[in-house]
């Protein structure tokens, strides 16, 4: 073998290397961007649902005069929520969880109160937030698996020596902190509802 034929030999071995490495860093990128996609998901279902919440509270509050504990425990909650906007997942999961849990017990307190539950608007926003509570549900299942995409690529090898080098870093799931927490909100509609 000659000179040039070895140095051909390494310059194309490291061309190769070269064009392998830019692959697996494009899909570690590609991964991360499906992540974020679906973090933002996520983020506008959360959003819609605590823009629902203060029309629900006037809602509920026009009905009961004996739930104000309850209500304010939301309305603190939906506070704590908004803050929590840019927290890591798992952060905002809690709260979220926590929020949705009030929810839960908000629309079992107004099973005690006929006239609300008969109420147009009440029914109204029990639909749009049980919708609201899919979509979220659904956006989770989404970001999840991009996340556990993510993960799988940065973790295997040798696409963990490109991630390493370039400083992809494992994202964090978007769990539901206990098993009780998991259930969703029951939400039930009046007589006539669907």
């Amino acid at each position: 073998m000659s000179l040039g034929t070895v140095i051909g030999a390494l310059v194309g071995l490291a061309l190769l290397l070269l064009i392998w490495a830019v692959l697996i860093y494009n899909r570690l990128v590609a991964r991360k961007q499906q992540t974020e996609e679906g973090w933002s998901g996520i983020d506008v279902q959360l959003k819609r649902r605590s823009n629902l919440i203060p029309n629900l509270v006037e809602t509920v509050k026009a009905y009961t005069s004996h739930e104000r504990r309850t209500l304010e425990e939301l309305t603190q909650l939906r506070g704590q929520a908004l803050a929590a906007e840019n927290a890591p997942a798992g952060a905002r999961a809690a709260v979220e969880t926590r929020l949705g849990g009030a929810l839960g017990h908000l629309f079992a307190v107004a099973e005690n109160y006929p006239d609300l539950k008969a109420s147009n608007n009440y029914l109204a926003l029990q639909e749009e937030l049980s919708d609201i509570e899919n979509h979220i549900q659904m956006a989770r299942r989404y970001y999840n698996g991009s996340v556990r995409n993510l993960n799988t690529l940065i973790g295997s090898f040798p696409s963990n020596l490109i991630a390493q080098r370039f400083g992809f870093v494992e994202a964090e799931y978007y769990e539901v902190d206990s098993a009780a927490d998991r259930v969703l909100p029951e939400v039930r509609f009046g007589e006539g509802g669907t």
